[in-house]
């Protein structure tokens, strides 16, 4: 990706560092509002695909309650609610048949805390056991098998990648293996943008519509106490929003005016700032972030789709 200059970190009115990444943002008809970098370069969507793997497990018939919807689209902290809201959508599973790995719970003081009283990494509390938990219910309801669920050529994945090539508007570029084994689809943020729109504008009742109900009336669980990306969705009314791994972040108003962005060395700390940056451009009323981290750029106004 031909990445661009995005955040600078100031320290006593001098540049201390830069981040490079790139972004765009997609107005209600899909026409470019502002884009820098390279936003039509593959690139792999990390955890912020997960809104669109919900939806097409709901476009296979899973239906959850919006809690359910909501953890299943999630990286959750691993908090005690995040825990419930996991073992509600594995319905009496053990979460033995989870195919992600083991882990503490992302959140720092939750992790500090089962360290501290011994507990074990567990299937459970790992950041994406909301999202294989909605996939072994949606092989059940299926009549598919659950060995095997996150092989790509398992009828579940192969409906998850048409589903992702549909929302984004784009062929799948590559498929990789995401942290938790899961299969990782490549593809563009315009991609991303396209398909989180898609998802925020969608009509009562719909697939669609049921993810993106569920994130909205439970932005707890799509991250944690302690997480930015919850903290933008309560700022901002209907807001639908989702991080990812390797700084991804993608986020839609409820107009379908849509956000993705990818912050090229991977460094979380400007992920916020930048989309922050970007809200305000659509005219959100955010909090900026850290205060020696700064919005720089050179963004490309109205270029052509």
């Amino acid at each position: 990706m031909s990445h661009e200059p995005l955040a600078e970190l100031v320290r006593d009115g001098m540049v201390e560092g830069v981040h490079h990444g790139s972004l765009i943002v997609l107005g209600p008809d899909g026409g470019t509002l502002f884009a820098a970098g390279d936003p039509d370069a593959p690139m792999y969507p990390r955890s912020t695909a997960k809104p669109l793997q919900a939806t097409a497990m709901a476009r296979l018939g899973l239906r959850l309650s919006p809690a359910g919807f909501a953890i299943a689209a999630a990286s959750h902290s691993g908090e005690p609610m995040h825990l419930e809201a996991v073992t509600a959508v594995l319905g009496g599973r053990s979460a033995d048949a989870l195919g992600n790995p083991a882990d503490f719970p992302y959140d720092p003081v939750e992790r500090d805390h089962w360290i501290a009283t011994g507990r074990a990494p567990s299937r459970l509390a790992q950041n994406c056991s909301g999202k294989h938990a909605a996939m072994l219910a949606t092989c059940e309801l299926n009549g598919w098998a659950l060995e095997g669920y996150l092989d790509p050529a398992h009828p579940l994945q192969r409906a998850i990648a048409a589903t992702v090539e549909d929302l984004t508007a784009h062929p799948i570029e590559r498929v990789a293996v995401d942290g938790c084994g899961a299969p990782l689809f490549a593809t563009t943020l315009r991609g991303l943008a396209t398909a989180v729109s898609k998802i925020a504008t969608a009509a009562p009742g719909t697939p669609e519509h049921l993810v993106a109900e569920g994130i909205r009336r439970h932005p707890e669980l799509v991250g944690g106490s302690r997480r930015d990306v919850t903290a933008v969705m309560r700022a901002v009314p209907g807001l639908i929003a989702k991080d990812g791994f390797e700084a991804v972040q993608v986020a839609a108003l409820p107009d379908g005016t849509a956000i993705a962005l990818k912050i090229a060395d991977g460094g979380d700390r400007a992920r916020y700032p930048v989309l922050a940056a970007a809200l305000r451009l659509c005219g959100a009323d955010v909090p900026p972030g850290p205060g020696n981290l700064r919005f720089t750029g050179k963004l490309t106004v109205g270029s052509p789709r």
